[in-house]
């Protein structure tokens, strides 16, 4: 594994981890622990679609999100041109990092106290302001706390078992805060992941913020049953840098990504793939998901959109996303649904 890159190891010990056991379930203030392992996990297989059949007339092309953030447009006045890609990611991983932080039990209740005192005074533009951010939160409250949607543990443990893997190599491109990979890692123990982004705030923020306590439901090797491991008990790097740039060679056993490729418009979907297809072993896994194209997804991010859309987005079914996979030379071993999310499997073909 190359270790000239800025790296930094995974070893947060400011607080001892609880003992969370087998099953435990409570809903926090901003997010959930959920250590349930009695079905049912939300995953709707379709693996044994005949992807070779498939055509664009037959399953159309994915939807464009359009409505986009004030921040953006705000920029891109002030600036006198489109905000740059980059410049766009770091703007929306501040911008939704914000989300992960609310307290929004609290929060709603001082939001609607806003409104009122709005009201009272005849403040119509007030109340409106603070009526927008009550929505919002009541939108986030309902996909993060209650249907834990966008970490969706029990989706992704049923999207990533069953791999022929060891002790794996994973790397995670566009890693974000690197939920999928921890995942992994308490799935496969013993292994090393690297998560690489371009953004310096995923390392320092939401990678490094992420909650220390937050429990993941994973294997024991020793004993055929389940483990929970935390964020502290896994091997990790973080590399800060453009995947474009990364100089590994074939050498991980899994090359993740999550809610990537749909920020690539077709003429450049070529890259993403080869992005994943560059660093696996032979024999290694590709996993991808996007985001659903479902009217809730829509109504997600036109309501949350000064929050999210600072850059190219797509929201695309299973079957889009397979057919890009195939096109770009995937072999699809498992294919489906989370509760947000499409997922796949891939080998190289």
């Amino acid at each position: 594994m190359n270790k000239a890159m800025d790296t930094s190891v995974t070893r947060s010990r400011e607080k001892k981890n609880p003992n969370h056991e087998i099953g435990y379930f409570k809903r926090l203030a901003n997010h959930v622990q959920d250590l349930r392992d009695t079905p049912p996990d939300v995953f709707e297989d379709v693996s044994l679609t005949d992807w070779d059949s498939l055509t664009w007339n037959k399953v159309n092309r994915p939807y464009k999100v359009d409505k986009w953030a004030k921040g953006k447009k705000l920029w891109e006045q002030e600036h006198g041109q489109r905000m740059p890609v980059k410049e766009g990611w770091k703007h929306f991983n501040r911008s939704f990092h914000q989300l992960f932080q609310k307290d929004v039990p609290k929060e709603k209740q001082q939001t609607r106290s806003e409104i009122w005192s709005s009201l009272l005074n005849l403040d119509v533009h007030g109340a409106g302001e603070a009526l927008e951010e009550l929505i919002q939160l009541l939108v986030w409250n309902k996909v993060h706390r209650v249907e834990d949607a966008i970490w969706d543990p029990r989706g992704k443990r049923a999207l990533f078992e069953g791999l022929d893997v060891n002790k794996p190599e994973v790397l995670f491109l566009g890693a974000a805060d690197g939920y999928e990979a921890m995942q992994l890692m308490a799935q496969y123990p013993g292994g090393h992941a690297v998560l690489v982004d371009y953004d310096d705030f995923c390392k320092t923020d939401r990678f490094g913020k992420f909650p220390s306590q937050y429990p993941f439901l994973g294997n024991n090797p020793a004993t055929g049953s389940h483990k929970v491991y935390y964020k502290e008990d896994m091997n990790i790097d973080f590399v800060v840098e453009d995947i474009r740039n990364l100089n590994y060679g074939k050498e991980f056993d899994i090359v993740v990504s999550i809610g990537l490729i749909e920020h690539f418009p077709d003429e450049y979907k070529h890259e993403a793939f080869e992005m994943h297809r560059r660093f696996l072993k032979p024999n290694g896994y590709a996993i991808l998901t996007t985001p659903r194209q479902q009217l809730r997804s829509k109504a997600f991010y036109t309501v949350m959109s000064d929050y999210m859309n600072y850059g190219y987005r797509e929201l695309m079914d299973v079957f889009q996303m397979g057919l890009y996979a195939w096109e770009n030379g995937f072999k699809i071993l498992r294919a489906g649904y989370i509760k947000a999310h499409n997922g796949l499997v891939c080998k190289l073909r």
